[in-house]
């Protein structure tokens, strides 16, 4: 197996002080920047890659009286510093970033594309890889639809638990129950 690490949306605007801020954006962020600083820990896998949310224009996914469903704050708006992955992470340690959600909502890894225009599924297949390690925020939004995504295109999925934050902790267990069941690790 090819195993690659994903981060899924550890961006400012979904840490403490965002727009959207899970309550431990902060914990998971710290605790990712160290896993990429220890060489022997990330050694398992050939690449590092990273999603972000990056709005344009996405339509009715930003509303002034958001839902919380459908609807959300305007956030990740593209080029702003709500949009950048939140420190301590390095992004020289990031491979290779797949942006969605320009023109809508895109909660899933998987309908972002890097600066080439490469998407994420086309990107795992070019380079052979066929299990992730998934982690970030949040859980019961993309971190959910993402590894839905993977489970349904057969690739290996680990979910590391420890290192998502979700928005809400009863919807981030349900996630976490709902991806096992669609056939990822829950580790």
């Amino acid at each position: 197996m090819t195993r690659a690490l994903l981060i899924v949306d550890v961006q400012n605007d979904f840490c403490p002080g965002g727009a959207l801020a899970t309550a431990r954006g902060d914990e998971v962020a710290g605790k990712l920047a160290e896993l990429l600083e220890d060489e022997a820990a990330i050694s398992g896998y050939s690449h590092i890659l990273a999603t972000q949310d990056w709005h344009i224009d996405p339509g009715e996914h930003f509303s002034q009286q958001p839902d919380f469903v459908d609807s959300w704050p305007v956030h990740c708006v593209a080029d702003t510093a709500g949009a950048n992955l939140r420190a301590p992470l390095d992004v020289a340690k990031i491979d290779r970033f797949f942006r969605k959600g320009a023109y809508s909502a895109a909660y899933s890894g998987f309908e972002g594309s890097d600066e080439a225009g490469v998407l994420l599924l086309d990107y795992l297949t070019e380079y052979g890889i066929d299990s992730l390690d998934v982690v970030g925020i949040a859980t019961d939004h993309c971190v959910r639809a993402t590894v839905l995504d993977a489970c349904r295109e057969n690739i290996d999925v680990r979910v590391l638990a420890e290192l998502c934050a979700p928005v809400d902790e009863s919807r981030g267990d349900s996630a976490l129950t709902e991806m096992k069941e669609a056939g990822a690790e829950i580790v």
